[in-house]
């Protein structure tokens, strides 16, 4: 595979550079996960898709990928919640834990390497603050713990925010107890009624930008490949890693740092304060998982993507067209005969399914083009089913179109898309049965020229979704799709 000519847009640096990780043939990744006080809506769900999408195809590349994910399970947001719903934080914790593995499970994305949680880390991250302290960029006041910003010069470099003003424009409560307003918290002083942990400080709990700096060390060592996750991070969250980790490590924090774009509503930030997000929960309920993420992937990632149910539907028909081809192809070999060779027209045909298969690597090789990806897919679909349309006669033709679908599932598995929809996974072997039972009985009443019945069995499959088509080939079944 080209892994020299793969191409990431680095938000450290504001251009795309040559991805060349660590240690030749392995990457070693981090990508911030959900808070878990509630099911995950479509933009928690974006950067899930879109980091496993990164994720596919570096290892398709041939690359060993360490893919880390955490999950948040200490937070403000699960205390009040938790009071809320009158059970444990660790319940609601939990709970949460295990829907976003539905939520994700359905999305076809990929379970990390660990998914660590900041409730089984407390002692490397007290352990890592201590560091710090011991290091001098960081203090204690009455039992909280403060990272001084002042004490890393290149504080900013990654949110291109100049120090000074975020001083003059600190949006946070005065506290005459730092050294400086942008000072932020890595050790939290216990409150009542919360929990909270021993620490050499007193009992308290972390703040929320430590807990990702020790975690990822944990796992992935002082410096590492890619760290992923949201526009939104930037700042202050990453920001505050490569500052906790930076200063404490001397290296690089990661190589390259990668962030998806908002998810917007009427071309306005999806947000929970807005009160316009949509729970992935509630979508997949109206349309397939599958769906979904063929819709967040059919724009570039770092793009903004606005949502509404019609570029749902959209990205629905597209996929079905995608689908139909794949299950096109798995008749046509089930019913291709020997016959002329078709060697010229064979040939010709792998070369342009070799073009696409090349076009698709520049795709993903330009900072992960999954639209232009998806682009070539159709036009492979496209090719397929033009090829099909001639018939398959003779083994040149009969290799070069399972050549062919070999790379259109090669191309589907790295976007994680599904080239057999959920109703055609659920009992297909009973539904083809039945289809079949059905169209011999129609061509049983066409043979006795009873074309009364006969109509009446496509028209009365029809109204149920399902079109019947004559071809040279014999009849073949599909699911209806909105242009029929």
């Amino acid at each position: 595979m080209e892994m020299e000519s793969l191409k990431v847009y680095n938000t450290l640096s504001g251009t795309k550079e040559p991805f060349v990780p660590a240690k030749p043939g392995q990457v070693r990744m981090y990508v911030c996960g959900p808070t878990t006080y509630n099911f995950i809506h479509l933009g928690n769900a974006r950067p899930l898709v879109v980091f496993d999408t990164v994720r596919r195809y570096l290892e398709y590349l041939g690359f060993e990928v360490t893919y880390i994910q955490n999950f948040t399970d200490v937070d403000d947001k699960i205390i009040k919640r938790a009071q809320e719903e009158k059970v444990s934080p660790e319940e609601l914790v939990n709970k949460y834990i295990g829907e976003y593995f539905k939520d994700a499970d359905a999305l076809n994305v990929k379970r990390a390497t660990v998914h660590p949680r900041v409730s089984e880390h407390m002692s490397d991250i007290i352990e890592f603050i201590g560091k710090l302290i011991d290091k001098g960029v960081a203090y204690a006041v009455d039992g909280d713990v403060y990272f001084a910003v002042s004490c890393f010069g290149e504080y900013g470099k990654l949110s291109k925010r100049n120090l000074e003003d975020l001083q003059a424009g600190a949006r946070v409560e005065v506290d005459e107890r730092k050294l400086n307003p942008a000072d932020f918290a890595l050790w939290k002083k216990a409150k009542p009624g919360e929990p909270w942990w021993d620490s050499p400080w007193g009992p308290g709990r972390p703040g929320w930008h430590i807990e990702c700096s020790a975690m990822s060390h944990k796992y992935l060592g002082e410096s590492f490949d890619i760290h992923g996750g949201g526009f939104d991070l930037i700042f202050p969250h990453h920001e505050n890693e490569i500052a906790q980790s930076e200063a404490l490590f001397g290296a690089p924090m990661a190589r390259y740092w990668m962030h998806n774009g908002f998810i917007t509503v009427n071309e306005e930030k999806m947000s929970k304060s807005l009160g316009n997000f949509f729970l992935v929960r509630d979508i997949t309920a109206k349309f397939s998982p599958q769906v979904v993420r063929f819709y967040l992937l059919s724009t570039h990632y770092r793009s903004p993507l606005d949502f509404d149910d019609g570029k749902l539907e959209i990205a629905g028909k597209g996929l079905e067209r995608l689908q139909t081809a794949y299950r096109l192809f798995k008749e046509y070999k089930s019913t291709a005969t020997t016959g002329i060779e078709r060697k010229t027209e064979a040939e010709n045909y792998i070369q342009e399914v070799k073009g696409l298969h090349k076009r698709f690597l520049e795709a993903m090789n330009d900072d992960f083009n999954t639209a232009l990806a998806i682009a070539v897919l159709f036009d492979l679909a496209r090719a397929m089913n033009g090829f099909m349309s001639k018939g398959i006669e003779g083994n040149e033709a009969y290799k070069a179109l399972m050549e062919s679908a070999q790379i259109y599932e090669e191309m589907a598995k790295v976007l994680g898309i599904e080239l057999e929809s959920a109703v055609e996974q659920k009992d297909s072997g009973l539904v083809d049965g039945l289809m079949d039972l059905i169209i011999k009985v129609r061509q049983e009443a066409r043979a006795k020229k009873d074309f009364a019945t006969a109509d009446a069995i496509r028209q009365g499959l029809k109204e149920i979704g399902i079109i019947l088509e004559d071809t040279p080939q014999g009849v073949r079944w599909r699911y209806k799709s909105k242009g029929d």
